[in-house]
């Protein structure tokens, strides 16, 4: 404010000045005046040119005067700053202070809290474990018996496994020969057959009128006839084949060989069990062993056309299960037939009966059809009693004569 009344004091003062020298001027002469005027002009730019001279000094004193105010009150400024953070800093460090204080107590608080939930589950587990650990022995110690148990038990079994063993072994050995062989193959084949078929359509160990024995015939209705099943093991040949190196000179000769022994049984058969007049025009070839049947059916087609040429069928245990099957069968048509008289007279019986259950039903829905008539009688009758009760309630009989009144039909 000091500085703005400084500035301006000049300016009034030679406002002033012009204002006298003006009114100066009007009281004299036009050429008196002209010549002040110019004479006040020249003093005037003088004054001007002194007062800008002075204004200029003056602003150089005053900006520096200005800058050293501005430097005192920005260090008296900076100085209320740093004592008000100051200030500030302190109440927060209380305040701080007193937060932490609160939450250290809080936390130990809730430490000394956690610390006995952990103390008392931890305590709780032991408890549990405890009680399984007991559990587990006592179940342990039952498996541990139940083990030796089964160990006995397995012990016991391989005894008789090696029993068994023993009992293939000697198997083996019975199969060997070739009249065991043979007998294994009938007792097979009984045991099949007699599981099927009737006593009466079978023999076992039939003689021909050629004095061959057959293994087994078949007691079959015309036109198939009797059939005769002739057993074959070549159970030796099969094993040397088996046990050879493969592609090997050997397997060659042991192939032929048991080629040559399939060949011999189907010529064999065919020539022994097919008689004319009292066979069928075929013969069946039972191998005991489904492994024989199969390696002949996949490497020998050739033993297969033999044997339908020559009328030998080849079975094994499982395809002569299918034709006992049919056989038995065609025994069942067979005997269908036969009785087809006595189904007919059956059948003439049930006739006549359905032809008067026929005519007595015929009755019987006339009786049923008059009886829902009388019903259907009764039931208009009954209607009427009630339209007639219902007027009676109402007393409309009085409105009426008593020769108006209808009868009840």
């Amino acid at each position: 404010m000091n500085v703005t009344l400084l500035i301006s004091l000049p300016f009034l003062l030679l406002q002033a000045v012009i204002i006298w020298r003006l009114f100066k001027i009007e009281s004299l002469s036009d050429k008196q005046a002209l010549q002040a005027q110019e004479l006040l002009n020249n003093n005037l730019s003088i004054q001007i040119q002194q007062l800008q001279l002075n204004l200029q000094q003056f602003q150089q004193n005053n900006q520096q005067q200005v800058h050293e105010q501005i430097t005192k009150g920005q260090l008296v400024v900076q100085q209320l700053i740093t004592n008000t953070m100051q200030e500030q800093m302190k109440d927060v460090r209380e305040q701080m202070n007193h937060s932490f204080k609160h939450h250290a107590e809080s936390l130990t608080s809730h430490l000394r809290t956690l610390t006995e939930e952990i103390r008392n589950h931890l305590h709780s587990l032991s408890n549990q474990v405890n009680t399984r650990l007991t559990d587990g022995f006592e179940k342990t110690s039952s498996t541990f018996t139940d083990i030796v148990k089964r160990l006995t038990i397995i012990d016991e079994a391989q005894k008789k496994i090696t029993e068994l063993s023993s009992h293939v072994v000697s198997l083996q050995d019975v199969l060997v020969d070739k009249k065991s062989r043979g007998a294994f193959g009938e007792v097979q084949l009984s045991s099949l057959i007699k599981n099927i078929l009737p006593p009466n359509h079978y023999s076992m160990q039939h003689t021909l009128s050629n004095q061959k024995r057959a293994d087994c015939i078949l007691f079959l209705p015309e036109p198939t006839g009797n059939i005769v099943i002739d057993s074959k093991f070549p159970l030796e040949s099969f094993q040397k084949l088996m046990n050879c190196e493969p592609a090997s000179t050997e397997q060659k000769r042991i192939k032929q060989l048991f080629r040559q022994d399939i060949q011999k049984h189907i010529r064999d058969i065919a020539e022994k069990y097919i008689i004319p007049s009292e066979t069928a025009d075929g013969a069946i070839m039972f191998i005991p062993a489904e492994a024989i049947f199969a390696e002949i059916h996949a490497n020998y087609p050739e033993l297969i056309e033999l044997s339908h040429k020559l009328h030998v069928w080849l079975v094994s245990p499982s395809t002569l299960m299918a034709v006992l099957t049919t056989a038995r069968a065609v025994l069942k048509d067979d005997a269908t037939r036969t009785q087809v008289h006595v189904i007919q007279k059956h059948l003439s019986a049930l006739s006549q009966d359905f032809m008067r259950f026929e005519k007595r039903m015929e009755k019987l829905s006339k009786h049923i059809d008059q009886a829902h008539q009388d019903v259907s009688d009764v039931n208009t009758s009954a209607k009427k009693i009630t339209q007639r009760f219902n007027k009676i309630e109402q007393v409309e009989l009085e409105a009426k004569e008593p020769a108006l009144v209808e009868p009840i039909e």
